[in-house]
């Protein structure tokens, strides 16, 4: 795998391994690695919607039990790219079925803790199963199926994070509400149990083609291209949860919604987000660079459309909307750049993201906490506009400049 020859993508350059490429792509696997994806982030955002009863039950305030977010990411983010150097002489098949087993495990725990430890030990281990599975499924989605329909392929993994952020919090609630807040994550168990059946039955054996180490991520973070593409993650990411984070405050301050619309904008959100999934696919096939550019100039966008027209209550609807469609783009362009201008080092590539991704949501929750504090609910979307307009620039640039 180190004889390597160089192609390009509407100008971006794409290191292309002569390994021998699948002729036909194998859907049902590519399946699995969404419904594994589809669980995991389901399990994550679970705390959020059943904080209030999670919270009595234990004993402790909300505050407390909403840490049990912030350690599922800050593990995710170390997990992330030390999980193939952890693996490096495991089947990938095994590793993927052993990471959903990890979610199955935690679920469970999550749902039989009796205190504060106990339960933060269950995240603790989503955080280590979320951070790997996340990190290697661009990685082995390569080797699924053919080059030509790895956005593709992507775009039906990654289907399952939009899919859990739009069903996630509500669902959750509900069955919080009706069977209690630890059936919900017995359920997320039992979708860890579907994924694990799913992938016995369609993952093939996949033994690793390349040894990972640290040496490697140094390597792979010296790429110029993969630079770009980690720079695009953190202003991306940072931007559009800093202004994610405080949608319902603007909704009640500017628009002066009630809770029934809010909850409306926010679905159509995450319906947005779900097409926006589907849309970067088809846009990273025909034109990676239009992809990776156009996803983060369109929340720039609507973050200034709500800053200039947010009082209206329709456009507000729309330009979240839209926002959501914009983000959903996001990860099927990212991941998919950044395993074509590293496919010999893909874990280590996708290692590298999936923690910057996760730094970057906490950045930009804690900083456009500090701006809604400060200066008001509106100086949070000024910096969204702001660093995705940045984004947007930094990809048509530096992309073009390493290109030549």
């Amino acid at each position: 795998m180190n004889d390597i020859a160089t192609a390009t993508l509407d100008g971006i350059p794409i290191q292309k391994a002569k390994a021998e490429e699948r002729a036909e792509p194998l859907w049902g696997a590519v399946l699995s690695l969404s419904l594994g994806v589809f669980g995991l982030v389901t399990a994550e955002f679970l705390p959020a919607s059943l904080l209030t009863p999670l919270a009595q039950d234990l004993g402790i305030t909300e505050g407390t039990a909403g840490q049990a977010v912030t350690a599922t990411a800050v593990v995710a983010a170390i997990a992330a790219p030390t999980m193939a150097i952890a693996t490096r002489k495991i089947d990938r098949r095994h590793v993927m079925i052993g990471l959903s087993l990890l979610l199955v495990v935690s679920s469970l725990l999550a749902a039989t803790a009796w205190s504060l430890p106990s339960l933060l030990f269950a995240r603790v281990l989503l955080g280590v199963a979320l951070g790997g599975f996340w990190s290697m499924s661009a990685a082995i989605a390569m080797r699924l199926v053919p080059s030509e329909v790895l956005p593709r392929a992507m775009s039906i993994i990654l289907t399952g994070v939009s899919v859990a952020t739009v069903c996630a919090a509500p669902v959750g609630a509900y069955v919080g509400d009706v069977w209690g807040w630890r059936s919900a994550f017995i359920i997320a168990a039992g979708v860890g149990l579907v994924t694990l059946i799913v992938q016995f039955a369609t993952l093939p054996k996949l033994p690793p083609i390349s040894i990972a180490s640290f040496g490697a991520l140094r390597d792979v973070s010296r790429n110029p291209m993969i630079r770009v593409g980690l720079l695009l993650v953190i202003l991306t990411a940072s931007g559009h949860f800093a202004g994610f984070t405080y949608f319902r405050a603007f909704l009640e301050q500017v628009p002066a919604l009630g809770i029934e619309t809010i909850s409306l904008v926010l679905l159509a959100f995450g319906i947005g987000g779900f097409f926006g999934n589907l849309a970067g696919g088809f846009m990273a096939e025909r034109s990676l660079r239009s992809a990776v550019t156009l996803a983060p100039l369109l929340i720039a966008i609507s973050a200034l459309a709500l800053l200039l027209a947010g009082s209206s209550a329709g456009i507000a609807g729309v330009a979240i909307a839209a926002w959501g469609f914009a983000f959903g783009a996001v990860p099927v362009g990212v991941q998919t750049w950044m395993v074509r201008a590293a496919p010999d080092q893909a874990e280590s590539a996708g290692g590298l993201m999936v923690a910057t991704f996760q730094v970057a949501i906490a950045l930009g929750a804690v900083f456009g906490g500090v701006l809604v504090d400060t200066a008001g609910v509106n100086s949070a979307f000024i910096y969204s506009g702001a660093a995705t307009l940045l984004a947007a620039i930094a990809v048509a640039c530096f992309g073009r400049k390493h290109a030549s």
